[in-house]
C-alpha cells in the first residue's frame, strides 16, 4: 500500500480494517484487542469493499469467520464479547438489503444486554449514480433514508459514512462507545458500497495504536453515606445481583461482602453464578423464574441492595414481589438510568469498586442471627426440591427436561459453560441449575431470543478454547437458527448441542394454558378433524437434520442412554449433538412451578371457561402490584 508523506492512500474499507487492527481496551493494566475478528457474509454491497479489504489485510491483521446467517453472526459475536468480559469484541459485515436488516434482532439483543458488537452493513450508493439501485428502499420524502435506518433504535451509536473522511470521527466515536461500560451495545457504521471502494489520503495518525480504558468509576461519597445509612439499620436486607456484577468482575468482592455481613444474595438471570451455588449466602434466582428461598426473602425484605441490575419485570414479578410495606431500595449501578429505578437511593458507580466501598463502610454490621438461620433453612429446603426434580424414577425411563439437567449436573465441572436463551429452559435453569463457576451460566434473558444458543456457543468457544461449551435448545429454538452448525463443523469448534424434543413451543403452550389460550397454535402436530393442531406429532427428525449439517449425533431414549451420550459428547473433540425426546411434566413430576407472578394480560371478556377463569386469577394477582416511589 503506497505511503505519501504523512498520509496513506487506501480505500475507505481498507482504512477501516487497518484502523480496527490497532485498537485495544485496557483493564487492570492488561491490553486486549478491541476487535478480535470479523464475521461476514458477502454480497454486492460489501464484497468489493470490506471483503476486498479483509483479503488484502490478511488474517494476521484481521481474522475472519464465515457465517451462514446474519442474525446468527451477531449472536456469535455477542457470545464472544460476553465470555471475554466485554474487553474484546467482534465485527460483523453484511451486504445492503436483506443482509443488513437481518442484523436488527441481533443488534437489539446486544444493546439490551450491554454487550459490544460492531456492525458494518453495506448501504445504498452515496453518489446515487442510478436511483434506485438493487435493494434500495425508496422513501419519497427523505432521500437519505435506507433500510439501515432500522438499526438506529437498536444501536448505541449509529453513523452513515457518506464520504471517506467522515470515517475518522465516526470510527473514533464507535470505539469510545464500545469501551464504555455504561453505554456499550451494538455500534453501527453503515457503509455505502461506493464509499467503501473509494480511495482517500488518510493521515498516518489515524492508524496509530490506541488504547481505550474500560473505566471502573468510584461512587460519590454522599451517595455512599446514604446507602450505608439504609443498610446499617436493615434487619431483613437482601442483595439482588444482575449482569453488572459479572461485567465489572466483582464476584470476589461480592462474596466477601456477603460473608462479612451475612446478607443473602439472590440473582437475576444475568447475575446467576456471581456466587457459586454452594456459597452459604447464595439463595438462587429471584423473581418469576426464581427459587422459593429468594422470593420468600424478597417478599419480606426491608432493604434491597440492587447491584448491576436493571429491574426487569421477571425480576420484580411484574412489581408484585417486594411486599414489605416499608421496603427501601439502594441501587448500585454504573448506568444512572438504572440506578434511579425502584425509587431507591442511587449509588452510581462500578459494581466492584462500589461493593468494596460498601464493605469498608459497613464494617461491624451483620444481619440478626435469627434472619441468618432463616436464610440457611430456606436455602436447604430449596436444595431438597432441586434434588427431587433432578431424580429420575428409573434409569430406563424417558427423562423429563428437569432430569436432563440433573444428568448433566452430575457430569460437569466448573470448566463447563451452559448456554440458553428461550423456551421453558431459562426458567428451569434459573430455578434449578447449580452453578459451579462465575462464567458457567450463560442464559441470554434480556431479549430471550430464540436461535441464540448455537451461534453464541461458537462465539463462547472461540473466547474460551478447550472448555466444554453446551448449547441447550428445545425443538422450537433449534428450528429457528441451526445454520451455524455448518460454521462449527467448518472450523472444527467442538460445541455440544443438546436438543430437547418436546414437539412444539412448550413454554408458550404452558403459558397459553395459564392465560386461557388453551395451547392454541403452540404444538408441532398435524391438524385434527376439528381443524386444530391436535393430531399426531410431526415426523420431524431434528437429529437427522443436525447430522446432515455435519455434526456427530448421539441419540438418547432413556436416562441411562442420556448419561452415556452426554459423557461421550463432553469428551468429544468435534461438534457433537445429543438428541433426547423428553417426557412432559403432565405425565411425570416436573420442576417446581413458578414461585412468583408474571404479568401477561388476559382477555377481559370471553365466553370460553378457560379464559374467564384465567381472568379471575389475573385480577387477583394484579391487585398486589406496587409502584416503588
Amino acid at each position: 500500500m503506497p505511503v505519501t508523506g504523512t498520509t496513506r492512500r487506501l480505500t475507505t474499507a481498507q482504512a477501516l480494517i487497518a484502523f480496527l487492527a490497532r485498537q485495544y481496551t485496557s483493564c487492570e493494566g492488561v491490553n486486549h484487542r478491541m476487535i478480535a475478528a470479523t464475521w461476514g457474509i458477502f454480497g454486492h454491497g460489501n464484497v468489493a469493499g470490506i471483503g476486498q479489504a479483509l483479503l488484502e489485510s490478511g488474517p494476521e491483521a484481521m481474522p475472519f469467520h464465515q457465517g451462514r446467517n446474519e442474525q446468527a453472526m451477531v449472536h456469535a459475536a455477542v457470545g464472544y464479547a460476553r465470555q471475554s468480559g466485554r474487553l474484546s469484541a467482534h465485527a460483523v459485515t453484511t451486504s445492503i438489503g436483506p443482509g443488513a436488516t437481518n442484523l436488527v434482532t441481533g443488534a437489539a439483543l446486544a444493546t439490551i444486554n450491554h454487550l459490544p458488537v460492531l456492525l458494518l452493513p453495506g448501504d445504498a450508493f452515496a453518489g446515487r449514480p442510478a436511483d434506485p439501485v438493487l435493494q434500495q428502499l425508496e422513501v419519497p420524502y427523505a432521500g437519505d433514508v435506507s433500510v439501515n435506518d432500522c438499526l438506529r433504535p437498536v444501536s448505541r451509536y449509529f453513523d452513515r459514512i457518506a464520504r471517506p473522511e467522515a470515517l475518522i470521527p465516526a470510527a473514533l466515536n464507535a470505539m469510545s462507545v464500545l469501551a464504555d461500560p455504561a453505554n456499550t451495545g451494538a455500534v453501527t457504521l453503515a457503509l455505502p458500497q461506493d464509499v467503501q471502494a473509494e480511495a482517500y489520503d488518510w493521515p498516518e495518525e489515524f492508524f496509530r495504536e490506541r488504547v481505550w480504558p474500560v473505566r471502573a468509576p468510584g461512587v460519590d461519597p454522599d451517595e455512599l453515606a446514604g446507602a450505608v445509612e439504609e443498610l446499617a439499620r436493615a434487619e431483613r436486607p437482601l442483595v439482588v445481583v444482575g449482569g453488572g456484577v459479572r461485567h465489572a468482575r466483582a464476584q470476589d468482592v461480592l462474596g466477601v461482602f456477603a460473608e462479612d455481613t451475612g446478607i443473602p444474595v439472590a440473582s437475576t438471570q444475568a447475575g446467576k453464578g456471581a456466587l457459586p451455588h454452594d456459597h452459604p449466602r447464595d439463595v438462587g434466582g429471584i423473581g418469576h423464574t426464581g427459587t422459593a428461598a429468594a422470593d420468600e426473602l424478597a417478599r419480606t425484605a426491608d432493604v434491597v441492595l440492587g447491584v448491576g441490575t436493571r429491574w426487569t419485570d421477571f425480576t420484580t414479578a411484574s412489581a408484585t414481589l417486594f411486599q414489605n410495606p416499608g421496603v427501601r431500595f439502594v441501587n448500585l449501578n454504573v448506568r444512572p438510568a438504572d440506578a434511579h429505578k425502584m425509587g431507591g437511593r442511587q449509588l452510581v458507580g462500578d459494581a466492584r469498586t462500589g461493593l468494596a466501598a460498601l464493605r469498608e463502610a459497613l464494617k461491624g454490621y451483620r444481619v440478626p442471627a435469627a434472619y441468618e438461620a432463616e436464610c440457611t433453612r430456606l436455602k436447604g429446603e430449596w436444595e431438597a426440591r432441586v434434588s427431587a426434580a433432578y431424580a429420575p424414577a428409573s434409569d430406563e425411563a424417558r427423562p423429563t427436561q428437569a432430569q436432563v439437567l440433573g444428568v448433566l449436573d452430575t457430569l460437569v465441572t466448573g470448566d463447563d459453560i451452559l448456554i440458553n436463551a428461550a423456551g421453558s429452559l431459562p426458567g428451569d435453569l434459573h430455578k434449578l441449575w447449580r452453578t459451579r463457576s462465575r462464567d458457567q451460566y450463560h442464559v441470554e434473558y434480556g431479549y430471550s431470543c430464540m436461535g441464540y444458543e448455537i451461534p453464541a456457543a461458537i462465539g463462547v468457544a472461540l473466547a474460551a478454547p478447550g472448555r466444554p461449551v453446551w448449547a441447550l435448545v428445545g425443538d422450537g429454538t433449534y428450528l429457528m437458527n441451526p445454520t451455524e452448525i455448518v460454521t462449527a463443523v467448518q472450523e472444527n469448534i467442538p460445541i455440544k448441542v443438546v436438543i430437547l424434543q418436546n414437539h412444539g413451543y412448550a413454554s408458550i403452550g404452558g403459558l397459553s394454558d395459564a392465560v386461557g389460550g388453551e395451547r392454541f397454535g403452540t404444538a408441532y402436530r398435524f391438524r385434527a378433524a376439528d381443524g386444530t393442531y391436535g393430531g399426531d406429532p410431526l415426523p420431524v427428525d431434528l437429529a437427522a437434520n443436525a447430522g446432515s449439517l455435519g455434526m456427530r449425533v448421539l441419540r438418547a431414549k432413556t436416562v441411562r442412554d442420556l448419561r452415556e451420550a452426554l459423557a461421550e459428547a463432553r469428551r468429544a473433540d468435534v461438534p457433537t449433538c445429543v438428541y433426547v425426546e423428553t417426557e412432559t411434566p403432565d405425565t411425570v413430576s416436573g420442576p417446581p412451578p413458578a414461585q412468583a407472578w408474571w404479568d401477561v394480560p388476559v382477555a377481559e371478556t370471553a365466553t370460553r371457561t378457560s379464559a374467564v377463569t384465567a381472568r379471575e386469577e389475573y385480577e387477583r394477582h394484579v391487585t398486589a402490584r406496587r409502584r416503588h416511589l
